[in-house]
């Protein structure tokens, strides 16, 4: 594990999914900045813990600030926003984490800000976070950033490395995730940088390891008592099973379609991503002890049904990727390949750690996560082994990503290798009947293992073949979406409708809208379920299922949450944290070309842009979910029709369950600024989930604290409590059509 035995977590990721074609969306918290600062503010508090002297870990809000996306320009984009947008969007949240939360560390990002890469913003680190915002605590780069400051065809705003580092430490970025600050050394000898300069950062970092507790006996720190065992212990099983469920977001059921029927005889599980578990994880994960695919969630609860499954296509192709390594066996019999890791560079001695691996192959520790107990992150091999006795005449293909190379054996014999790190296919034709023993072997030199490999025979897709395979079954599941290998950071993902890691449509791919369309003919019930990390504009797609269910990258118990939805054992109550519009051009007009594309989704001015500025009408708005109870909302109350500035007060909201079954609301009030144009149309200020038994009312009260009608003022450039009229406006979704409304006065 190495450097991973430090207490430093970087994360949460608090930026504004402000763009449905960012990659890196998944990690945030929403579109929402009201939303966005209660999450981050829980997760800090979570992870920092509430000793008076010793924090458990360090949280890091990231990245700051105005960043998300595109990942393909992020190394030289200069942000240039206004001052409105940039505090009343892209701040709070950040404010909160500093101020509510007592955040230890700031991540700046990698594009600049108003002509200076934010890593060396004095706007940013000086004036707003240190002096406006009295932060104390520790700035950190994102991983080669200051080289950004120099590099050709990125920032390119400083001379060289020394320079560089001298100005990023001087602005108070305190620590680098790279190499430019061993330049630091040069810089003072050409007199860019003093050593009390350094010695600025130096004590915040020395303070940090202080509460955190590395420099003093363990009996004295509280946290050192936690024991291993609570890794992967039934309480956290439980705490991912609750999380996967409450995320899931009912979004369609016409007819009542769902929940199933536990007794239907036969269905269909059919889709790319019923049976991949690497898909639930999401990116920036950890690698769970075991992960319940939505295929095996369904298999499960419904075990007297007869179930046919297909994967029907890939994601993006028109071809069927069967994976053959649960058709392995190891060398003592065992379904799936034999992986071994060795604490050393020649496959020598014991193994410090066997697993059999019979679905795919992933082994990543560049992340944060060990492969496997007792697994260095540098120095170290590893090998994959197994016989396969080929079932047809064709061609398997291996699918190979290595950080540092690999060797791959068929029959003892050298067949394909790769000197350097990255992406490599092998096609080994087969013969029906034949024996190949397979072997691939991976020295790791430098920190960061990530090792890759499927092995899978191409089918082309036949929609007449699955249109017949389901022709006799009682209802049929679509599992697609996207997955973290097509939408993340900075990645290189060779389709079309994806660059860089984001995507350049919003549209679901045209083999999955084909797949669709197939199966809403067989005049068959089909219910989707939607795994992905963003929105998606599905306007011309709803015709061809019955539920739509978004599931997202629900991770190792994703399955399970999933299957207990679809036949009702479990509610849902979900609400969505972004808008799925209805197209592209509901964000920014008439598409020409990519040129225009790549400048409105470098446009960070928030006009038009999520539900607080948007005027047309979206296919799904912000806050929106179904359940399969019904809710009434009744006339709410407030505690003060007149509300003084710099106080806020309380309402409280009557919620009727009006169905027969018990349910969960989450209840929801917005903040709308009357008379003023500039003005976001309304925004999130007020949340509750509350769980109401059938035919009951509840009264929920909820705050509506001070800030919420604060609002960035020209004269003064800050953020100020504006009097005059407002609306308040409370129910079950940002949707005006369903608010019901309020009026009171600041003054």
């Amino acid at each position: 594990r190495n450097r991973y035995y430090g207490l430093t977590f970087w994360t949460p990721n608090i930026n504004i999914f402000r763009d449905p074609r960012w990659g890196r969306g998944q990690e945030t918290y929403g579109e929402d900045p009201y939303l966005t600062s209660r999450m981050g503010v829980a997760c800090i508090k979570g992870l920092q813990g509430d000793h008076p002297k010793y924090f458990k870990t360090h949280a890091c809000a990231k990245h700051y600030a105005v960043h998300s996306g595109p990942e393909w320009s992020r190394h030289s984009y200069d942000a240039e926003i206004s001052d409105r947008d940039l505090w009343e969007t892209y701040l709070p949240a950040f404010e909160a984490a500093v101020k509510e939360a007592n955040v230890q560390e700031v991540m700046c990002a990698y594009n600049a800000f108003k002509g200076k890469p934010c890593c060396g913003s004095d706007k940013l680190l000086i004036d707003i976070l240190r002096n406006r915002w009295g932060y104390k605590g520790l700035v950190v780069s994102d991983c080669g950033a200051i080289n950004d400051f120099y590099m050709e065809n990125r920032h390119e705003t400083h001379p060289s490395p020394q320079a560089s580092s001298a100005d990023a430490v001087r602005t108070g970025t305190d620590l680098e995730c790279g190499s430019v600050y061993r330049n630091l050394n040069k810089a003072l000898e050409e007199g860019l940088i003093t050593e009390k300069e350094i010695d600025v950062s130096l004590g915040r970092l020395l303070k940090s390891r202080f509460e955190l507790g590395m420099f003093d006996p363990a009996e004295r720190v509280p946290w050192s008592s936690l024991p291993y065992s609570i890794v992967s212990s039934k309480p956290h099983l439980e705490q991912a099973e609750k999380m996967a469920r409450q995320s899931i977001v009912l979004l369609k059921n016409d007819k009542n379609v769902l929940p199933l029927d536990k007794n239907i005889k036969k269905i269909a599980v059919i889709g790319p991503n019923a049976a991949d578990s690497v898909m639930l994880w999401g990116n920036y994960n950890g690698t769970p002890q075991s992960t319940v695919t939505i295929l095996e969630g369904i298999r499960r609860k419904l075990s007297k049904t007869e179930i046919v499954y297909e994967s029907g296509s890939s994601l993006v192709e028109p071809i069927v990727h069967r994976s053959l390594i649960a058709d392995f066996t190891t060398r003592d019999n065992r379904k799936g390949m034999e992986v071994r890791f060795y604490k050393n560079p020649y496959f020598g001695g014991t193994p410090a750690a066997k697993l059999v691996n019979n679905l795919e192959i992933v082994y990543n520790n560049s992340g944060g996560t060990a492969v496997a107990q007792g697994v260095d992150m540098e120095g170290t091999s590893t090998s994959i082994e197994g016989r396969y006795k080929a079932t047809y005449t064709g061609d398997v293909v291996f699918a190979i990503r290595a950080s540092d190379g690999y060797q791959l054996f068929v029959n003892a014999k050298l067949v394909s290798q790769k000197k350097s790190g990255g992406k490599a296919e092998y096609r080994m034709a087969v013969r029906e009947g034949w024996t190949y023993d397979v072997r691939f072997e991976h020295v790791q030199k430098h920190s960061g293992m990530n090792i890759e490999m499927s092995v899978y025979r191409e089918e082309p897709t036949n929609y007449a073949a699955i249109a017949s395979k389901v022709a006799d079954v009682d209802a049929i599941i679509y599992v697609g979406g996207l997955s973290p290998r097509l939408e993340g950071e900075e990645m290189s993902v060779p389709y079309p409708g994806f660059k860089g890691g984001d995507r350049t449509s919003i549209e679901l791919p045209e083999v999955q809208r084909k797949m669709l369309a197939t199966l809403r003919s067989t005049g068959k019930p089909v219910v989707f379920v939607l795994c992905s990390g963003s929105a998606l504009a599905l306007t011309d797609d709803e015709k061809n299922y019955d539920a739509l269910l978004a599931a997202w990258y629900g991770g190792q118990t994703a399955g399970t949450a999933v299957a207990d939805v679809l036949v009702g054992d479990y509610n849902p109550a979900g609400r969505l944290p972004v808008t799925f519009y209805k197209s592209l051009e509901q964000l920014d007009g008439a598409l020409l070309d990519n040129d225009t594309l790549r400048r409105d989704f470098e446009n960070y001015n928030m006009q038009g842009r999520t539900y607080r500025y948007m005027t047309e009408k979206p296919l799904y708005p912000f806050g929106y979910g179904l359940s399969y109870s019904t809710f009434d909302y009744g006339r709410a109350t407030l505690s003060a029709q007149k509300v003084e500035a710099g106080t806020g007060l309380t309402i409280t909201v009557p919620v009727k369950n009006t169905s027969s079954r018990d349910g969960e609301e989450v209840v929801q009030v917005y903040v709308r600024r009357l008379g003023d144009a500039h003005a976001p149309l309304k925004s999130l200020r007020a949340f509750k989930r509350v769980a109401i038994k059938a035919g009951q009312v509840e009264n929920v009260t909820l705050n509506i604290d001070s800030k919420s009608f604060e609002f960035y003022d020209d004269e003064s450039s800050l953020m100020m409590v504006k009097r005059g009229s407002y609306q308040i406006l409370y129910g079950g979704s940002s949707d005006d059509t369903v608010l019901r409304s309020i009026k009171i006065k600041v003054r």
